[in-house]
C-alpha cells in the first residue's frame, strides 16, 4: 500500500508522515542550561528577570522555560485543571511526623541538560531516609517513564504516602492505578510549593551541581552510566548531616541481599 493511500486511511495529511522535529539549536540549548543554573540559585525568578540576565526576548524565555519545566515560586491561584480522566488529590504531608522508613515516597521530574541536547530525568525517594529507590531517563515527558521507576521502587518496599506534583506524569490514570493497586495514599503538591516536596528538590541540586554540571556529558549512554554510578554514592557511600552523618541506605535499612543489586 503507497504512503498516500496509508495517509488517506489515516486520515492525516501526506506531509506529516515526512514531517521531522527540528531539534533546539546549540544557542538554545546553551542558554537552557543558563536557566536552568539560574533557577538552581534563584527559584524566584521569573521569565521578565529571566530574560534581563540572559539579555534574549522573553517569549524565547517562557517557551525554553516550559521545556526544562521550570516556573517562578511564588504564591498563585489555581489555575490548571486535570486532563480527562485525571483527578489532583490533596497534599497528605502538611504537619505529618516522618518517623521511619516507607512512610512517605516522592517522586519528581527534571531537566538534565548534556553537550547536546537533554534528557528528563524522574527518581523515586524515601522520605525518611533520603535514599533514591530508583530512576528513570526519557527524551520525552510520556508518563511511562515514570511508571516504570516507580514499579521498580515498589520491587523493595511499599509506602504509606506516596507524594509528587500535579505533573501530568504523576496525574496519568495508569500512574495512579498503579498506586491504588498497591493501597498507597496518593498526595500531590500544592500548585507551584516547590517545598511541598523540598527533599528531591535537594536531591536534584546535588546531582547537578556535583554531577551534571561539572561532568559535561556528551550523550544518554555517558550521563546513564554516570548517573548510575552517582546514585550508587549518594545512597551506600555519602553521609547526610540530616541523618546524622550516616548514609540514605544505613538508615533505610535495605536488606544487604538486595544492597547488592541496587
Amino acid at each position: 500500500m503507497s504512503i498516500g493511500r496509508q495517509c488517506e486511511l489515516l486520515g492525516l495529511a501526506r506531509s506529516s508522515y515526512y514531517y521531522q522535529p527540528r531539534p533546539e539549536s546549540e544557542e538554545n540549548l546553551a542558554l537552557l542550561r543558563r536557566l536552568d543554573e539560574l533557577y538552581l540559585e534563584h527559584p524566584f525568578l521569573g521569565s521578565r528577570r529571566l530574560a534581563e540576565l540572559c539579555g534574549v526576548n522573553r517569549k524565547r524565555v517562557v517557551r525554553l522555560m516550559r521545556i526544562a519545566g521550570i516556573e517562578a515560586l511564588y504564591p498563585k491561584p489555581r489555575l490548571s485543571r486535570p486532563g480527562p480522566g485525571q483527578e489532583i488529590y490533596p497534599y497528605l504531608l502538611r504537619d505529618l511526623v516522618i518517623e521511619r522508613p516507607n512512610q512517605v515516597w516522592s517522586s519528581d521530574i527534571t531537566y538534565v541538560p548534556m553537550r547536546r541536547g537533554f534528557l528528563y530525568l524522574v527518581a523515586v525517594m524515601d522520605w525518611f531516609s533520603r535514599y533514591v529507590l530508583s530512576w528513570a531517563l526519557s527524551a520525552t515527558l510520556e508518563a511511562g517513564f515514570c511508571r516504570e521507576a516507580l514499579e521498580a521502587a515498589l520491587s523493595l518496599g511499599r509506602p504509606d504516602i506516596f507524594n509528587s506534583d500535579q505533573g501530568a506524569q504523576f496525574t496519568a490514570p495508569e500512574f495512579t492505578a498503579t498506586l491504588r493497586q498497591h493501597q498507597i495514599q496518593i498526595s500531590m503538591d500544592g500548585r507551584g510549593r516547590w517545598l511541598d516536596n523540598v527533599f528531591i528538590e535537594r536531591l536534584w541540586r546535588s546531582v547537578k551541581y556535583e554531577l551534571i554540571y561539572p561532568g559535561d556529558f556528551a550523550d544518554g549512554r555517558q550521563l546513564w552510566t554516570a548517573l548510575d554510578g552517582y546514585f550508587r554514592f549518594y545512597n551506600h557511600s555519602r553521609p547526610h548531616q540530616a541523618l546524622a552523618y550516616r548514609t540514605p541506605a544505613e538508615v533505610y535499612g535495605l536488606p544487604a541481599a538486595l544492597m547488592a543489586q541496587v
